[in-house]
């Protein structure tokens, strides 16, 4: 069996999937399949269903019994959702986690040839390594495509290649492959954020002074209803949360140095004026481009254990001091 190689106890390491979902009944039990037909399945998988109304939950008893069901009594977005997820895992001892969207579907060799990536890289290792995503047509996803590493040094570089893979600075939450250790010292997604921008400022909190890489042997197929990037219109909500997350995470010390958030201020204001120029709807993106600014620049997010707590749930306690 091809994994992340021993951990010094002598023991394979114990990969757990967490799996988000809301109202995507199908999508799901489709993405469910495909984890369970992995060429290395993982050893565990945590579905959290953020209160679906479509039968979800009992789908996923009745097809697959053996997945850990958290079921939520409220919606938690995918930030808490993802920020839950990862709680339990690491609480039943996870060493690797591997994070999806319910329409998320790998190919059958897509986890073991993440940790095959991770077992060619030497010590340390690599604190994340994410799939390649494709759209349902074949073309890579430009709505998934981890942002390259800047100013990598040449050493760093050549290790990557050697290992198959290239340097990210950061990823999406469609199918990575996550070091529990990091994530502990680290800390959880901020589920605070509800949607848009979680992954972003978590992977880039988690890669900061890490490795992360791009493995293109591990395919995944993102089934979203259209082939777009993230800077098509969303709708006046979404693009509130984008707003609100985006200046959030600028103004946060963790995810990025003094010249990354500059240099990814920017892009944040081009991303916003392409996303502008293809509305049909500039007045809605208009007040929620102006509440995203005041609420983002007036309040910060709210610890993830409070968050949680409000909705009724409580952050289980792992085996880490």
């Amino acid at each position: 069996m091809t994994g992340a190689g021993p951990d010094p106890a002598g023991r394979d390491p114990r990969v757990t999937a967490v799996v988000v979902t809301y109202n995507r009944r199908d999508l799901l039990l489709e993405a469910l399949a495909a984890v369970h037909a992995q060429s290395r399945a993982p050893d565990a998988v945590i579905v959290v269903d953020n209160a679906s109304a479509d039968g979800t939950a009992e789908a996923v008893r009745t097809k697959f019994p053996p997945v850990h069901l958290a079921e939520l009594t409220r919606n938690s977005g995918g930030a808490g959702g993802f920020a839950y997820g990862m709680a339990l895992a690491l609480a039943d001892h996870a060493d690797l986690i591997w994070l999806m969207d319910d329409d998320t579907m790998p190919e059958p060799g897509a986890l073991e040839a993440l940790l095959a990536a991770r077992d060619r890289h030497p010590a340390p290792p690599p604190a994340l390594v994410a799939s390649r995503v494709l759209w349902t047509d074949g073309r890579a996803h430009p709505m998934n495509t981890p942002r390259t590493k800047p100013f990598v040094s040449k050493a760093e570089r050549l290790t990557a290649t050697a290992a198959g893979c290239t340097p990210i600075r950061s990823a999406s939450f469609v199918s990575i492959l996550v070091d529990a250790a990091e994530c502990r010292r680290r800390g959880l997604p901020q589920a605070d954020y509800f949607l848009w921008n979680d992954d972003f400022e978590f992977t880039t909190r988690l890669l900061r002074g890490n490795t992360g890489l791009l493995c293109p042997a591990s395919v995944v197929v993102h089934k979203t209803a259209t082939f777009a990037a993230t800077n098509v219109d969303p709708g006046a909500e979404r693009f509130f949360y984008e707003v609100r997350n985006k200046i959030w995470m600028l103004k946060t010390r963790a995810p990025l140095a003094p010249l990354e958030r500059l240099a990814y201020s920017g892009s944040t204001v081009r991303r916003w004026a392409r996303t502008f120029a293809g509305s049909h709807d500039r007045r809605a993106l208009s007040s929620s481009l102006v509440k995203g600014i005041s609420v983002g620049v007036r309040t910060s997010p709210r610890p993830t254990s409070e968050v949680l707590a409000g909705i009724g749930l409580k952050v289980p306690a792992d085996d880490q001091p």
